[in-house]
């Protein structure tokens, strides 16, 4: 019998799940709960076909428009990218039963830019076109008062006065390196620009990309877990190729693994998006266990201990 090559493993610590998609999860099992099914979801409640498919299992059913929900007392819950102000107007106009389970750091990235917006500023949003978080967020204003910018070439396109009264916001889930050298750029650009008071990109982000960047200079491969769609995700491959891994390789489930890549691989990282449950990464981790001897060992870069409260309307619901 041949023997199983070595592999070492190192598990890239926070990984997976962030408190935003534990909240915005824990407010439809809640929903369930107390107001049994069907729940109904406006989009994906976070970019996982794990989670959406084991919710879909318990009785929920997921919406792309309010036009799909039915009239009645069923809830119709907002996913946690958040959503554009005529979302929740016409859910009042039809007279649905609505929760919100936009996470709270993009609500606080909403009111930067309401705010700057009745300050008179114009807003940039440094973000990803047709994203639902960016959509969210420039819906939050009136049509065209919100210039998205991808890219520090698009910031040298911008048009507007260096003098002009200007704010930037940005998505929570982008690149922290890429946004750091978009902001230099627009604050080159336009020096008496307003920047948010504290970091738009959020804690859960920022934390894996730092993880997965000391890894990706130790091993040979890097598998994160997560789905396509999903731009933190996305986001974590990319910062692992920048670190010079040349086999990084976003994957949704065991079963996506190209298994002829990792052959000849003797280290190897795994790290998971803020949507990705665990038992994705524990599942990956057993499959390397049947063709290799793995020797498993984390990497831990930050200690994560933050927590958001359910929406007080879920609150209330259960205490009675």
């Amino acid at each position: 019998m041949t023997a199983k090559p070595k592999l070492r493993i190192i598990l890239c610590a926070p990984r997976g799940f962030c408190a935003g998609v534990v909240r915005a999860i824990d407010v439809v099992e809640r929903a369930l709960q107390i107001y049994g099914a069907p729940v109904y979801v406006r989009h994906e409640i976070v970019h996982n076909k794990y989670v959406v498919d084991s919710l879909k299992a318990k009785g929920v059913v997921f919406i792309e428009e309010l036009s799909e929900a039915p009239a009645g007392d069923a809830p119709v819950i907002f996913s946690a990218h958040g959503v554009a102000k005529a979302v929740p107007e016409e859910a009042r106009a039809r007279n649905l039963f609505t929760i919100d389970a936009t996470c709270p750091l993009v609500t606080k990235v909403h009111r930067e830019a309401q705010v700057h917006f009745k300050r008179g500023r114009k807003v940039i949003l440094i973000g990803h076109v047709g994203h639902p978080e960016v959509v969210g967020t420039t819906g939050q204003l009136p049509a065209g008062a919100v210039t998205l910018v991808r890219s520090t070439a698009e910031v040298e396109g911008l048009r507007f006065d260096p003098e002009a009264a200007l704010a930037y916001v940005t998505q929570t889930t982008l690149s922290v390196d890429d946004t750091r050298e978009i902001v230099a750029a627009l604050k080159r650009r336009f020096p008496h620009i307003h920047a948010p008071p504290l970091e738009d990109i959020c804690y859960a982000t920022t934390n894996r990309q730092e993880a997965v960047k000391r890894a990706a200079g130790i091993v040979e491969a890097v598998i994160v877990v997560g789905a396509a769609n999903s731009s933190n995700s996305q986001r974590l491959r990319e910062v692992a190729e920048r670190e010079g891994c040349k086999l990084a390789q976003l994957v949704p489930s065991v079963d996506e693994i190209d298994w002829r890549a990792f052959a000849a691989v003797r280290s190897l990282a795994i790290t998971a998006g803020a949507s990705a449950p665990e038992i994705l990464v524990e599942q990956i981790v057993d499959a390397f266990a049947e063709r290799f001897q793995i020797a498993v060992e984390t990497l831990t870069t930050a200690d994560e201990a933050m927590f958001f409260p359910l929406p007080r309307s879920l609150r209330e619901a259960q205490a009675v």
